[in-house]
């Protein structure tokens, strides 16, 4: 009886056949087709990253002609990230977070950009030392930077990082102690969109603090698993129930410091609900319909979610679509102040700026023809416009025009256009009551 082991190694060699030698010079030539792409990306990159920089330089020059030389630079900054994310179709806020990076880089790091350029080290050997040596004082950055440098030649960017790190403390001027008290001014709570409807909610937080958030929820996770009786239905797993703590207690939970409280009673930050925007199609609504719902500004949500939150969420603006036409067939009337601001959020949804995509409800109601113009309060002159876009409306040279229908025509400070639909579905009914707030309502800004 033969070994069994044997007859895998055996079967395994026979399945071998060497490579022919054409085999060899078809893959030498896939290898050589990618190492000269990959030239010329570098390439290209590079020069990308100096026309950022140049770009970022060009805002610096705008603002210094100015008194008011801080201001104005920022609204040269945006305006010229719009341009340049509309010719990148792109966002304008992603495009000015390349030029900041890119004005680091040229200004800040030059040894490292010729290095990339030259082909000695990636881009992401460059995103490694750029991060490491924010804590290196502007006298000894040459000195970090040829350290860095060396090390990067030699491995790759996540093998190098540790090393470069080191470097980087051991030069460092303020101790870690100041430098975490920055970061930690910095901290803050952001939204990740995932797929199927989930995402991440990342909180920057001192390490200690996070630490001990995740303690706490591991801990009540446990206690509630723990509770269960043995017939119990409930068998989410531990990551599934911390989750849910999670969620649970920033939807309802009250902080523990609230500057608000008088006294003995609860402050008023308890009291505080979450408020989104979601778009419900009429059929998911009724239940004959899975499709997914819109959360608007962020992406879709599944069907059982949408229905609870219109059953139960009397703080969620709802807005009924047909599932044909998308014709809006309603629109919640509890806290709203008046048809326009109701008709207008259903039109709008989110900000009408090209690629922006912060929710209506977190936007301001902006006067395409200046209120202060003589522009009217009426629906064909109003939009809705995030704050970032509201004051670039206002205080550079990009100019916007509304057609019928909502269309938004914006034009850049180049003469280039660009062309704002609403979005899908488009609104067809029309709002009923009057046409002004009434008394003590405020109209938009």
């Amino acid at each position: 009886m033969s070994d069994p082991l044997s007859t895998i190694v055996d079967m395994f060699d026979s399945e071998v056949v060497p490579a022919s030698d054409g085999d060899v010079s078809v893959l030498a030539e896939i290898v050589a087709g990618i190492e000269g792409v990959d030239v010329a990306l570098r390439a290209a990159e590079v020069a990308q990253t100096r026309l950022f920089a140049r770009a970022g330089r060009f805002a610096a020059t705008q603002g210094a002609r100015s008194r008011e030389s801080v201001r104005v630079q920022e609204m040269a900054l945006r305006s010229i990230a719009a341009e340049l994310g509309g010719v990148l179709r792109i966002t304008d806020r992603t495009v000015q977070r390349r030029i900041d990076e890119a004005l680091t880089i040229v200004e800040d790091y030059p040894r490292a950009l010729t290095a990339w350029e030259e082909g000695r080290i990636t881009r992401g050997h460059v995103r490694v030392i750029v991060d490491a040596g924010a804590c290196v004082p502007p006298a000894r950055r040459a000195e970090f930077e040829d350290a860095a440098i060396a090390r990067s030649e030699r491995d790759t960017p996540n093998r190098v990082r540790p090393g470069i790190e080191i470097v980087a403390e051991r030069l460092a001027e303020r101790s870690f102690t100041d430098r975490h008290q920055d970061a930690a001014a910095r901290r803050a709570v952001r939204v990740v969109p995932g797929r199927d409807g989930m995402c991440d909610v990342v909180a920057t937080v001192p390490t200690v603090i996070g630490d001990g958030i995740l303690d706490r929820l591991t801990r009540q996770a446990h206690t509630i698993i723990d509770a269960r009786d043995p017939g119990d239905d409930d068998t989410r797993r531990v990551d599934e129930v911390r989750a849910d703590v999670f969620s649970d207690l920033l939807l309802t939970g009250a902080p523990s410091l609230d500057p608000t409280t008088s006294g003995d009673g609860p402050g008023a930050l308890g009291a505080i609900r979450a408020q989104v925007q979601v778009i419900v199609p009429a059929l998911t609504l009724l239940g004959a319909d899975d499709a997914p719902a819109d959360l608007v500004g962020r992406s879709p949500i599944d069907a059982d979610t949408a229905r609870t939150l219109a059953a139960r969420a009397p703080s969620w603006a709802r807005v009924l679509t047909d599932p044909v036409e998308g014709t809006v067939l309603a629109v919640d009337r509890y806290r709203t102040p008046w048809p326009q601001r109701r008709y207008l959020r259903a039109r709008d949804q989110h900000c009408r700026f090209p690629g922006c995509r912060h929710a209506a409800i977190r936007c301001e109601i902006d006067h395409t023809i200046d209120h202060a113009q003589g522009g009217p309060t009426a629906l064909w002159n109003l939009a809705h416009l995030c704050q970032r876009h509201h004051s670039m409306k206002q205080f550079t040279p990009w100019r916007v025009r509304q057609h019928p229908g909502g269309i938004l025509e914006w034009t850049s400070p180049t003469g280039r256009t660009y062309r704002e639909d609403t979005p899908t579905p488009p609104v067809h009914f029309t709002p009923m009551g009057p046409v002004n707030p009434p008394p003590g309502e405020n109209p938009p800004f």
